[in-house]
């Protein structure tokens, strides 16, 4: 269940969005029909529209569904969701702000999962998915999942928190069915490797395992039986404790992988050792994604070679690499399909991802060291340019350089004009057009003005109000905005508000938006999901106004210490049917 249908209907009444009419008209279908037709659809989206349409459907789809999309978890209660669906087995929950990744959301603000879980062990015992983002997480949360659901199977825990690897022995002690443990950039108290032994020996239906986030050294025995048991393990990534001699003999016990992140290529091999795990790679003939490589020279990449002719995805966010040995390795990977990398590879790479890989649909550029700005270093739009010219293709790119050109991009969106995603960071906050010193107006214009297509937008550089002008005008299908340091007057978030018919998240930081630009959203923000604006120029009274006039709105100013008590330092907006949430830490201002 997304946010947007509308969850606040009792059981028994239709959608506010039908029209009276429809709603009174009985289903031409018999309910058993409609339920089945309906047990086909699988898009959240989907299922939402349907809910719509009138009693009869809104009722068949409540019946019908079994996966529940949150995208925020304080939009709806748990409570309402138990009241609606009734056979959920697989949900997934979100909790922060994304900007909770580069802590600008406070600590203990919030988003804690135990009392979903309490709701759902009355209610959907038999619950066998559960995927978090951004949550509080504790091991008392993952002990009453591991006991209370005797059907569990997958859990992925993304970039959560406040829970240790004493609740990870909980859930492999007894989750008997579990094919999916999931741990993606976690900050957890990790104690030990331990938890890896407590899976019971006859355990065998793991079908993806990744503590790649994870510090401690694992028990490697118990890891090798585990992986040995579980013979239909098509995703393993293990974290950089995992040695080279450790790595080959996984793979030579599961050459099924589909997906592998190694451990650390820190190691000093011998020629035959060095032949031998290029042998295991080898015989990995389905491997499709390859990630970690943590600290990998160039001595080691051949080993690889023989793995990446059926490669779709490349991780070498953790990966070092310089231009020609990244070169070579690109030269083995003809059908990549995304593609992550440092920008130690430089322009020069760069191009050879433009020469290598024609299939290429997703693009990251991460920067090695975020705070070194000498500009002879990284990447530049040289090698954006050289990209987009052999990757017609490319359609999703999140590209960190310390210096860009309005031509440059015109020309990138000039070769790749399907773009959906467009994230380009410029590190050094309101930077011009380095050639000219122009703003980069016609650079993010030509974005929106070409890329009909585009669902995100991540701007940056020297921007005034004519970026969102053409942002207003031109992205009407554009879903989420990332601002930062950017924009003149009020005015650039009144275009965007004014225009951009499909936007759902706004998130602001650093801008001179204030009152008049918070307040332009009336009629907007509650077809919006979210709202998140720090460092403006937004008082509480204009905040005050706005909860106010939208009730159907939660409006929370979270205060610094430091700052002036009549400024709302964060703000975060969003669409409610549960009301003010009741775990509000006293820093979190809810009005």
């Amino acid at each position: 269940m997304q946010t947007d249908p509308n969850p606040k209907k009792s059981k028994d009444s239709p959608s506010n969005s039908a029209n009276t009419e429809s709603t009174q008209l009985p289903s031409p279908f018999p309910d058993e029909v409609l339920e089945k037709v309906l047990s086909f659809l699988n898009s959240d989206k989907d299922r939402s529209s349907v809910s719509l349409v009138c009693k009869d459907w809104y009722n068949a789809e409540r019946w019908t569904r079994t996966k529940l999309f949150i995208g925020n978890c304080y939009s709806v209660s748990p409570e309402i969701v138990a009241r609606r669906f009734s056979k959920i087995k697989s949900v997934t929950l979100k909790g922060k702000p994304r900007f909770s990744d580069f802590n600008l959301v406070p600590q203990n603000w919030g988003a804690d999962v135990h009392y979903w879980l309490t709701m759902f062990a009355n209610v959907y015992p038999f619950l066998e998915e559960l995927r978090l983002k951004r949550m509080t997480v504790s091991d008392e949360s993952l002990e009453l999942l591991a006991t209370a659901f005797p059907g569990f199977r997958a859990l992925s825990l993304m970039s959560c928190d406040g829970f240790s690897t004493d609740g990870l022995k909980a859930i492999a002690t007894h989750c008997r069915n579990l094919t999916e443990l999931d741990i993606q950039d976690t900050d957890i108290d990790d104690f030990s490797g331990g938890w890896l032994s407590c899976f019971p020996e006859n355990f065998g239906s793991l079908e993806v395992l990744n503590f790649a986030s994870l510090d401690s050294e694992v028990n490697f025995d118990a890891l090798e039986r585990l992986v040995s048991r579980c013979k239909s393990l098509r995703v393993l990534k293990v974290n950089k404790s995992i040695t080279l001699d450790q790595l080959q003999r996984l793979l030579l016990r599961a050459p099924q992988l589909m997906e592998l992140g190694t451990g650390s290529f820190q190691e000093d091999l011998l020629p035959g050792q060095i032949g031998d795990l290029g042998n295991a790679f080898g015989n990995c003939k389905n491997l499709q994604t390859l990630s970690g490589l943590w600290e990998v020279t160039s001595i080691y990449l051949p080993v690889l070679y023989a793995a990446c002719a059926s490669l779709t995805f490349l991780n070498l966010s953790y990966a070092a690499l310089r231009s020609v040995e990244f070169g070579n390795l690109l030269a083995h990977c003809p059908n990549l399909r995304r593609l992550w990398v440092l920008d130690t590879v430089e322009d020069k790479g760069l191009e050879a991802v433009g020469s290598s890989c024609p299939l290429l649909e997703e693009l990251r550029v991460f920067p090695a060291d975020p705070y070194d700005q000498h500009l002879h270093r990284g990447v530049t739009e040289s090698g954006f340019v050289a990209v987009s010219r052999g990757c017609s293709k490319l359609h999703y790119v999140l590209y960190f350089c310390w210096q860009m050109t309005n031509a440059a991009v015109a020309t990138i969106v000039q070769n790749c004009p399907n773009f959906t995603h467009f994230r380009l960071c410029i590190m050094n906050p309101g930077r011009p057009d380095y050639l000219t010193n122009e703003p980069m107006d016609e650079a993010f214009g030509a974005v929106v003005k070409t890329c009909t297509k585009l669902q995100r937008l991540s701007v940056s550089g020297l921007l005034t109000d004519l970026t969102f002008e053409y942002i207003g005008k031109y992205a009407k299908n554009l879903e989420t905005l990332s601002v930062a340091f950017a924009g003149s007057s009020d005015r650039a978030m009144q275009f965007v508000l004014e225009g951009c018919p499909k936007l759902r998240k706004l998130e602001i930081r650093d801008c001179p938006f204030g009152n008049a630009a918070l307040l332009s959203g009336l009629e907007k923000y509650e077809t919006m999901r979210s709202l998140w604006m720090s460092s403006c120029n937004v008082t509480i009274n204009a905040c005050r106004r706005l909860a106010r006039e939208m009730p159907r709105l939660n409006v929370e100013v979270m205060k610094d210490k430091e700052s002036d008590d009549s400024q709302a330092d964060k703000v975060y907006v969003y669409r409610s049917v549960a009301g003010p949430r009741k775990d509000a830490p006293p820093f979190v201002l809810t009005l």
